[in-house]
């Protein structure tokens, strides 16, 4: 048993040690025609978040925070003034700086201000704030809505 337990043993590293490139069959056609394809694309470009983004995703994370001290009932200090940067912060593409944003801009900071100012109720003022966020992101640009929406007090 020992014997036929061994050859077994013997015979599988044997098999997975075999070449196993010999079905493959390469060519200086099929390396010719994959260097050309390469050559034909675009360059590999780094994703550089513009400052509203960048601006957008300090803000989400300050939110965060301020969920947590609320939820814990701590205080949440003072606004932020990094927060009125919304009004000049420089966009991917400028156009989308419209009326409709910066409308929706003031409404925000005005949200914040009253989370900020009075010190009742702040659950509702943080969700009002919230809700400004997707009001103006189901216009602009819907794709960080279901991120935005995790930042609701319940």
């Amino acid at each position: 048993m020992n014997k036929l337990y061994c050859l077994f043993l013997i015979s599988i590293v044997f098999i997975s040690c075999k070449n196993k490139d010999s079905g493959a069959v390469v060519s200086s056609e099929n390396v010719k025609d994959s260097s050309s394809l390469a050559s034909n694309d675009k360059k590999f470009e780094m994703y550089k978040m513009s400052e509203m983004a960048a601006l957008m995703e300090k803000m989400y994370a300050h939110n965060a925070s301020v969920k947590i001290k609320i939820s814990k009932g701590e205080s949440i200090g003072k606004l932020p003034d990094f927060f009125k940067d919304i009004r000049t912060s420089k966009f991917t593409d400028a156009s989308d700086n419209d009326l409709f944003f910066k409308q929706n801009a003031e409404l925000f900071l005005n949200a914040q201000e009253v989370l900020y100012n009075d010190g009742k109720n702040l659950k509702e003022h943080y969700n009002a704030g919230i809700d400004a966020c997707i009001t103006c992101h189901k216009s602009k640009c819907g794709g960080p809505i279901p991120r935005i929406k995790r930042l609701y007090l319940k």
